[in-house]
């Protein structure tokens, strides 16, 4: 056990079985992931990857939303599927999350006021509605909003932005330890983004809150990020500080990730074209390197020997032959 870990995520893995019983499936969703968020400096570290790549269901488990099929899942040093029910509940109060949809959160029927007021009772957080109030303002205010701006209001009245704030609002007002925010603004206008971004940068630097950050976006990953890991198919190819990670990145998979990050200046162009094989195999049949069958730089040892992570130095790791 890690004594200076708030999260500790050991060897987690996810297998989901499906089909019949004559013809059953397994589909193996995370393979051994592991990660570490320290209790004593708040930070943001990011998973990473295209849809498919198991980051979600990482942060599902994480959560305790799902069962892992094997590893552990430590918080402040207690695993969280064999908790009593009072650290239970302490970790459901201090361990929260913001989801990616803005519009499917909320209940239409509602006022926006009820997002917020349910974890206040729940938790037994005011004695008086005048507290009530107070705490719910100071949350909104903690995301920039102001009450007179949403409360009173239905889902449809706000947009997506607002919608989001709130839900980091309502996230806020439990003062957690850390925020799981599982692709937060891939469904809100670019010109928003910016802005629900630096207020999760403003309740990390001011509240010490962190952040486990979900995304398929390399460019918000590096304007938030502190560590960041990339995830494919399932399994971690590469991981460390976020500027070693994105400026030199070293599996050939992460290579092409970011060379396919759009340049914001209008007189630059791509120069070479980013093409991947368009082969697809069933990945629980690859006994090496998940990415082989796609990989310019593959040799006949991909394929029969799953690489392990390998220190280069400064906490970058990468999952790769090439640096074996």
């Amino acid at each position: 056990m890690n004594k200076d870990a708030l999260l500790e995520v050991r060897s987690l893995t996810k297998i989901f079985r499906t089909g019949t019983f004559i013809k059953k499936k397994e589909i193996v969703a995370v393979e051994d992931v592991s990660f570490t968020i320290s209790v004593e400096k708040p930070t943001v570290l990011t998973l990473a990857g295209e849809s498919g790549s198991g980051k979600s269901t990482t942060a599902l488990m994480t959560l305790g939303f799902i069962k892992p099929t094997s590893g552990v899942i430590l918080y402040r040093g207690k695993d969280i599927w064999k908790m009593r029910k009072n650290d239970w509940a302490r970790f459901r109060r201090e361990v929260q999350a913001v989801f990616q949809d803005p519009y499917s959160t909320f209940n239409p029927l509602h006022k926006v006021d009820r997002v917020l007021t349910i974890p206040i009772r729940k938790f037994n957080l005011a004695s008086t509605p005048d507290e009530e109030h107070e705490i719910i303002a100071k949350a909104l205010e903690s995301v920039g909003l102001r009450g007179d701006e949403v409360l009173g209001k239905y889902p449809r009245e706000l947009s997506g932005g607002q919608r989001q704030r709130i839900m980091l609002a309502r996230a806020f007002l439990l003062k957690p330890n850390l925020i799981i925010a599982d692709e937060p603004v891939s469904m809100v206008d670019a010109s928003l983004r910016a802005n629900i971004l630096n207020v999760m940068l403003k309740l990390k630097r001011d509240w010490g809150i962190s952040f486990l950050y979900i995304t398929h976006d390399l460019s918000t990953a590096r304007y938030i990020s502190d560590d960041i890991i990339i995830m494919y198919r399932g399994s971690i190819m590469e991981r460390g500080p976020i500027d070693d990670v994105v400026l030199k990145p070293l599996h050939p998979y992460v290579q092409l990730l970011v060379e396919s990050i759009p340049e914001p200046d209008p007189d630059k162009r791509w120069e070479r074209r980013i093409e991947l094989p368009k082969k697809e195999v069933e990945t629980n049949s690859i006994k090496g390197c998940k990415f082989y069958h796609r990989c310019a730089h593959a040799q006949q040892r991909c394929a029969e020997e799953r690489p392990r992570l390998t220190d280069l130095g400064g906490k970058h790791q990468v999952a790769c032959h090439l640096y074996q």
